[in-house]
């Protein structure tokens, strides 16, 4: 104790200075209410004496005969309005001192409480509860959970950080297998594990174990008080470990419930449960590790039992890692063979040769596969229909069905097989099995007879026409791919003119004609016809009884002319002088008649067309801005019989040549052009070229080469027909100007038009307006002639009226009577 003592003295001066500056805030600012005060004064004081705590400041001013009451110890007192006290206090013998101030006043006796706290000062160092600790941990438990307490204490304030403890762990021996095989808990002393210390724990290697630890008060900074101590860990062993499998039968009689094995954890006080996967309730384990199985267990819902054994803390902390309990489940022969499916289909072929396997049934037991319990036997047990018996027979223990008749020819085209599985303690269950006799071909299809026809069709028969319909019988079953046939035409069908139509739900094959016949070309024709099976003969071969020979005659018939084209395209030069064979229509009569040529919707009269020769020519020369296309029909007709015709459509394209030249389009004696130039404002000038596209497509203008003309005029293009003309001088005199300018088309050599447009330049109003009239053009009619002009028609025409009128009152002279008046009709002779 002397160095703690020591310490002590050293930091007194310091510390005395601050408890004043502490004491002075608390009596300017302790709380009175009403007349009770209370006072905070430090332990420990060392300074003068009396020592004046506090002013009494609810004293009134006519007071007397101040007297201080409840100090048995003779420490506090009071002078002129001052409580003092004569020696230091001790917080840790009395925190707190309750005093009865009493004085007298004109009229009575008061009084009033005070209360001193006394402040706690940092004088007490924390000591171990325990001299020797102690304490033991057990093999297999986890970091980290503790298995012993380092308890402390300090007689400082517990509401200050003079009692606020803190542990460490200064050193361990010996350090093996590693220094750090322990961890402290700095805030409650509870000794544990490390993850080092859990996992190499070893008591053959190091039975105990002794650690230096530290407890500090101030919450374990620096200027604080400290106590050092042993504790010594004694290293001990555990029955925690998985307990042996343990082998249950099924279905067991009871009662419930059974133990079947225990498990117990020999350190501190523990908790057991149980994990995995299982019905709840089904296992349970109680708080002495009995472990118990409440009900049957059924070893084809589950076979075994992986049984997670955990041990925690009251807390629910665990403890030490989960054990494992196997349960393995015995075998009860409880359980029939099944087949997995009730019906099976199978498919047997009619040759099949005796021990053909054709199925095999397999049923399944969920006993144990290790055991005697799931041997099966199989047996058949029913045969529909019965006759003939022994068709089948399947194997007792395979489940093999195979064939045991020596052919399967002639039996019914179905059978109902039922098979029975049995295991050895007699259960059984059952299956059907449908065996369908599958046809085979052995029978190849044949022809009743071995020639057919001659048949005759006349050679104009329509394409698709039905020649004939003929069969080949094939004795297999009707509607297999045995009994099915496939024709074909062998020979005699080169040119592919007949087709093969088959009837695939009577076998009947029908001759189609493909192609349009020719009398001239081919007048008969000798088809060889097979007949096969879609699939291969297992017995037997095609013969000769497999083919026929259909005799097939084409009757002649006048047909009309055919042309070699159905339309022609020609292309004509505009202009060409007339009577040149722009095309010749090709034709010829399969019968090898003449043929007559004759042109129909030629309106116009623009060609001919040979009689006989069938050229085709130009009357006259052809304008292609007139009419750029011509199409006529050209019909030629059987010498012989007119009602035999053929046609052919003639398309004549006339070819542009540049024969036009460009014009300019539009009236542009009303526009002007304002002066002083006015930005873009122009006149837009229009052109046309009557040619095509090839020589009229893009028309160009330009000035006349002048330099005068260019200063002053500008043309901008703006697409291939039209252009801008504006002024290219800012100022013009007001006037009417003659503007020379060329267009020309582009064609090479190009065609050209060359104009001179009169176009007004004249100021302009704000608003664009021209404000002077626009000179009259040479040539050009004023209004004044113009009235003149329809004043002297319309004088003329008054002139013959009064004529006429003259005339026709000498020609008609009035009769002396009306009644007997003849009308003549008017006659005029000019």
């Amino acid at each position: 104790m002397p160095h703690f003592q020591g310490l002590m003295a050293d930091r007194g001066a310091t510390t005395m200075l601050i408890i004043a500056l502490i004491l002075m805030i608390l009596y300017t600012f302790a709380p009175c209410s009403g007349a009770n005060v209370k006072i905070g004064v430090p332990e420990n004081y060392d300074g003068i004496f009396p020592w004046y705590l506090a002013k009494l400041h609810s004293l009134p001013g006519n007071y007397s005969d101040l007297v201080v009451g409840g100090d048995d110890e003779g420490i506090f007192g009071v002078d002129a309005q001052f409580l003092y006290a004569l020696k230091p206090l001790d917080r840790e013998k009395r925190p707190s001192y309750s005093l009865q101030v009493s004085f007298r006043t004109s009229e009575h006796r008061q009084s009033f409480t005070v209360e001193v706290c006394v402040i706690d000062k940092n004088d007490n160092v924390p000591t171990f509860i325990e001299e020797s600790m102690r304490g033991s941990v057990q093999l297999g438990l986890l970091k980290g959970i503790p298995f012993m307490q380092v308890e402390a204490l300090d007689r400082d304030d517990r509401n200050t950080a003079h009692a606020e403890l803190r542990f460490s762990l200064m050193e361990q021996t010996p350090r093996i297998p590693s220094s750090q095989m322990f961890f402290i808990s700095s805030i409650t002393g509870e000794v544990s594990l490390t993850e080092e210390g859990a996992s190499t724990l070893d008591p053959e290697m190091c039975g105990r174990y002794k650690l230096s630890v530290m407890v500090k008060d101030m919450a374990g900074k620096a200027n604080a008080f400290f106590t050092s101590g042993i504790v010594t860990v004694e290293v001990t062993g555990n029955t925690w470990a998985s307990p042996d499998p343990v082998r249950l039968q099924e279905n067991l009689p009871g009662p419930y419930p059974i133990p079947i094995s225990q498990v117990k954890w020999s350190g501190s006080q523990a908790e057991y449960s149980l994990e995995g996967e299982f019905p709840e309730m089904l296992f349970t384990i109680s708080r002495e590790g009995v472990i118990y199985l409440n009900a049957p267990l059924d070893r084809e819902t589950q076979d075994q039992f992986q049984i997670s054994i955990v041990v925690e803390r009251p807390d629910g902390r665990e403890i030490a890692k989960p054990v494992e309990l196997r349960v393995m489940v015995g075998d009860a022969n409880d359980n029939r063979p099944t087949f997995p499916e009730a019906q099976y289909h199978t498919v047997v072929k009619e040759l099949a040769a005796r021990g053909t396997e054709i199925l095999t049934v397999q049923a399944a037991d969920n006993d144990d596969p290790k055991t005697d319990n799931v041997r099966i036997f199989y047996r058949l047990v029913g045969q529909i229909p019965e006759s003939p018996r022994a068709l089948f027979r399947v194997d007792r223990d395979s489940g093999v069905i195979s064939v045991q008749a020596d052919s399967m020819e002639g039996t019914a085209p179905q059978y109902t097989l039922t098979i029975t599985a049995e295991d050895a303690k007699g259960l059984n269950s059952s299956c059907t099995v449908f065996v369908t006799v599958q046809d085979e071909n052995n029978n190849p299809p044949l022809f009743s007879q071995h020639e057919y026809g001659p048949f005759h069709i006349p050679e104009d028969a329509s394409v698709g026409t039905t020649v004939t319909a003929v069969l080949a019988g094939d004795a297999d079953v009707r509607g297999g791919d045995s009994w099915k046939v496939d024709y074909r035409l062998e020979s005699g069908n080169e040119e592919e003119v007949f087709t093969l139509v088959t009837d695939k739900q009577t076998n009947e094959v029908s001759l189609i004609l493909s192609k349009v016949l020719d009398f001239e070309r081919e007048s008969e024709y000798i088809l060889v016809l097979s007949a096969q099976n879609p699939v291969a003969l297992v017995r037997g071969r095609y013969g000769p009884a497999s083919t026929a020979t259909v005799s097939i005659y084409v009757d002649d018939v006048n047909e009309g002319p055919i042309l070699s084209q159905s339309h022609y395209e020609v292309t004509v030069r505009e202009g060409e002088e007339p009577g040149r064979v722009i095309a010749t229509i090709r034709g010829y009569d399969p019968d090898s008649h003449p043929i007559r040529y004759s042109l129909q919707g030629d309106t116009k009269k623009y060609f001919s067309i040979g009689k006989y020769s069938g050229e085709l020519k130009t009357v006259q020369a052809l304008d292609r801005e007139e009419n750029s296309t011509y199409t006529m029909e050209v019909i030629a007709v059987d010498g012989r019989n007119s009602s035999l015709s053929a046609s052919t459509l003639v398309t004549v394209h006339i070819l542009d040549v540049n024969d036009n030249s460009p014009v300019l389009v539009g009236d542009y004696s009303w526009k002007y052009l304002c002066t002083p130039r006015w930005e873009e404002q122009a006149l837009v000038l229009a052109s046309r070229d009557s040619d095509g596209p090839q020589h009229g497509g893009r028309l160009n203008f330009s000035l006349r080469s002048d330099a005068t003309v260019r200063r002053n005029w500008k043309l901008t293009p703006i697409n291939d027909t039209h252009t801008n003309l504006s002024l290219n001088t800012p100022y013009l005199a007001p006037e009417v100007y003659t503007v020379p300018f060329t267009i020309s088309d582009s064609s090479s050599p190009p065609r050209s038009t060359f104009i001179n447009l009169p176009v007004t330049v004249c100021p302009c109003n704000v608003r664009g307006n021209c404000k002077m009239a626009a000179k009259q053009l040479q040539g050009m009619p004023t209004i004044q002639s113009a009235v003149g002009i329809l004043l002297g028609t319309f004088a003329v025409i008054g002139t013959i009226l009064i004529v006429v009128f003259v005339r026709l009152s000498y020609q008609n002279p009035r009769q002396p009577s009306k009644t007997s008046q003849e009308r003549v009709p008017l006659k005029i002779s000019i």
